[in-house]
């Protein structure tokens, strides 16, 4: 976990808030029980986690695609390239969409912008070595040798997150 107590304690907030303006439908699904707490969150979102990402079109349509998430700081973070249509769209409307649902039990979705960051600068050094902590194992050398041109990267930053746990019995 690479949270801090003010990550968790604003990520809490987040999570709070957002339930408390969320509607009946959601409510009824989502029942206390079955919310992650924000530690909970930062426990279940280690590595790697494949996230859905929705962009905007500049007709208003919404284009979804698979991303490598990463969750740092208690926020998701994403990669892709500079010129990949997402970025394009981000760059423009940086709004967005992001769910994780790596099974019927466990789900964390996100709604916020988009804010490009460049991992080649010292205020992002220790979410770079966490990128590198999570890919250089997988993909050896070959990843090493090109981490120095690294595809572009965003953080989400949230205005609401819900999340829904129920482990199978």
């Amino acid at each position: 976990m690479h949270e801090t107590a003010d990550d968790i304690r604003a990520l809490q907030e987040l999570i709070d808030r957002s339930y408390a303006g969320a509607g009946s439908h959601l409510l009824a699904i989502h029942e206390p029980q079955r919310r992650l707490s924000a530690e909970q969150v930062c426990e279940k979102l280690q590595g790697m986690c494949l996230l859905t990402l929705a962009t905007v079109t500049a007709d208003c349509r919404p284009l979804t695609g698979p991303v490598d998430g990463v969750f740092y700081r208690g926020s998701f973070h994403f990669g892709s390239s500079s010129e990949s249509v997402r970025f394009r769209h981000i760059r423009k409307r940086p709004q967005v969409s992001a769910t994780h649902v790596p099974a019927e039990e466990l789900s964390v979705t996100v709604h916020g912008r988009a804010v490009p960051i460049d991992i080649r600068e010292p205020e992002h050094a220790e979410f770079r070595q966490t990128l590198f902590d999570i890919y250089a194992p997988r993909l050896g050398e070959d990843y090493e040798e090109n981490f120095d041109s690294p595809p572009a990267y965003a953080r989400i930053e949230a205005e609401r997150m819900f999340t829904f746990y129920m482990p199978q019995s």
